[in-house]
């Protein structure tokens, strides 16, 4: 039985429950964090002492961080998989991670913005410079993504793996954001295709909140 903390209007609880799907795990979750507390309880912040969530427990094991829990559950319970998410061949795991890192450092926080201000924010509250600063930086590497999935069917490479999922995560935030956009037909492509995934159900379908 894996256990997450972390409500699922949480991209990055998103990010973790679509892996354990995908890895056929029993899963145990508790919401946590935003309206519903427990995250800054003594217990909580004995397992994640940033306040945050996702947090997992796995047979003891306690770890917090979502691409390294992704990373985590893909290599321990993943490699029997007809395809495993975690890729055995050193650079293809160092190509997965590439993306992964950059979903956290450079995808996440050109985004956030348009996010928090169109979902999050009251309408009469928002702030158009804002999200016309997150809209333009966040277009060019949505044109990155569909020109990397222009030369291969999933981003690191043939096969999914654990890269796609955060980029995706954050993809379904961003074209489920109230606004409109550009076509960008092999993004398109393999958003879609990761939609019809079973182990993305209750993830990549969800509405924003």
């Amino acid at each position: 039985m894996l256990r997450i903390w972390g409500r699922l209007s949480s991209i990055n609880v998103r990010k973790v429950v679509w892996t354990a799907q995908e890895l056929g795990l029993e899963v145990q979750r508790t919401d946590a964090g935003g309206h519903f507390g427990i995250v800054r309880e003594d217990e909580y912040l004995a397992m994640n002492p940033n306040g945050l969530v996702p947090v997992v427990e796995d047979e003891g094991y306690v770890l917090w961080e979502s691409n390294v829990i992704v990373r985590y559950l893909a290599a321990r319970h993943g490699p029997a998989l007809p395809e495993p998410l975690y890729p055995e061949d050193l650079r293809s795991r160092f190509n997965a991670e590439r993306w992964m890192d950059w979903q956290q450092t450079t995808l996440n926080p050109a985004g956030r913005d348009a996010f928090l201000q169109l979902v999050r924010t009251p309408p009469e509250q928002r702030q158009a410079e804002a999200i016309e600063r997150s809209v333009a930086a966040t277009e060019p590497l949505l044109a990155l993504l569909d020109a990397q999935l222009a030369l291969t069917p999933y981003l690191a490479g043939a096969q999914f793996t654990m890269a796609d999922i955060p980029v995706a995560c954050e993809i379904h935030r961003w074209f489920s954001l109230p606004r409109e956009r550009a076509s960008l037909p092999h993004l398109e492509r393999w958003f879609h295709g990761l939609q019809a995934r079973a182990g993305a159900r209750g993830v990549l379908d969800l509405l924003l909140s």
